[in-house]
C-alpha cells in the first residue's frame, strides 16, 4: 500500500467522534472501538463495521463503555451490533409518557395448565414456553402487550444445542426478549431499529466491570495519542462504504 494511503488510513482510524449521553461525553475513534469495544475477533472487524457501530451509538445516544451497546464479531461472519436491555429501559423512562411495565414468563405445569407468571420463577416440573410483557403510556388508552415463543428465540450454537446463556437462564432471557419488544413497540421513535443480542441470536458479552474500567483508562491514552497525531492535519468528514463519519466541531 502506498505511503499516502497508509497515512490516510491512519488518520481515518484516529478520527474522533464526540457526543453526549445524558451528562456524560462519549468519545470514540475507529481505532479505539476496534481495540477496546469489539467482542470476539477484533482483527477481523472491518472499518465499515466499526463506522456503522459508531453511528449507531451516536445517533441513538448509546454509551458502549457502560455496556449500552456491543459490537460482536466472530470469524468472517458480518459483525452484529446489539443494544443492552438497560438502554431500552432508560430510554423509556426518559419519556414523560412512560407509565410503567410488567413482564414475566409463560409456563406449562405438569398437569398441562398454562400459567402467566410475573418475573422469572420457574418450578422444576414446569416447562417454559414463552415470555410476555406489557408497557403503559399515559397518552394512550390501551397498553402495548407482547407475547413471544421460547422456541422462536432460544439461542443455539451451530450444532443446534442451546448456548450457555439460554441454558443457564432461560426464564431471564425470554422475559428480556418480550420486554424489549414491548418497549420498542410502545416507543418506536426512541427505540425503533435497535435490537438486543437475544433477538439477534447471539450471546451478549459477559464483561467484567473492573476489566472494562481498566480498558477505559487505556483507551483514554489512545485518545491522547490520536489527538497528537491529528495536530496540523486538516480534519474533514470521511466517506467510508457510503456511511459518513463526521467530525465534531471544536
Amino acid at each position: 500500500m502506498p505511503e499516502q494511503e497508509v497515512k490516510n488510513m491512519e488518520n481515518m482510524m484516529n478520527q474522533l467522534v464526540e457526543y453526549n449521553v445524558g451528562n456524560e461525553t462519549v468519545k470514540l475513534t475507529p481505532n479505539v472501538v476496534k481495540n477496546y469495544l469489539v467482542s470476539g475477533n477484533k482483527d477481523a472487524v472491518s472499518l465499515q463495521e466499526v463506522v456503522m457501530f459508531i453511528n449507531l451509538c451516536k445517533y441513538n445516544q448509546l454509551n458502549p463503555w457502560v455496556n449500552e451497546a456491543y459490537l460482536i464479531k466472530f470469524g468472517n461472519e458480518p459483525a452484529t451490533m446489539v443494544v443492552g436491555k438497560e438502554a431500552f429501559q432508560k430510554r423509556a423512562e426518559e419519556n414523560k409518557n412512560y407509565d410503567g411495565s410488567d413482564a414475566g414468563i409463560i409456563v406449562i405445569t405438569k398437569e398441562g395448565k398454562v400459567i402467566y407468571r410475573k418475573g422469572t420463577l420457574k418450578l422444576p416440573d414446569e416447562q417454559i414456553v414463552g415470555g410476555y410483557a406489557e408497557v403503559w403510556r399515559k397518552d394512550r388508552g390501551k397498553s402495548t402487550r407482547i407475547e413471544v415463543s421460547f422456541d422462536e428465540y432460544v439461542g443455539r450454537k451451530k450444532d443446534g444445542s442451546i448456548n450457555s446463556q439460554w441454558s443457564k437462564r432461560p426464564a431471564t432471557m425470554i422475559r428480556k426478549v418480550a420486554l424489549v419488544q414491548a418497549l420498542r413497540e410502545a416507543f418506536p421513535g426512541k427505540l425503533g431499529g435497535i435490537y438486543t443480542a437475544e433477538e439477534q441470536g447471539v450471546q451478549e458479552p459477559n464483561l467484567d466491570y473492573r476489566y472494562k474500567q481498566i480498558d477505559t483508562v487505556q483507551a483514554q491514552d489512545a485518545f491522547m495519542d490520536a489527538d497528537s497525531q491529528q495536530d496540523g492535519i486538516e480534519r474533514e468528514s470521511q466517506e467510508v462504504g457510503g456511511l459518513e463519519l463526521e467530525e465534531v466541531e471544536e
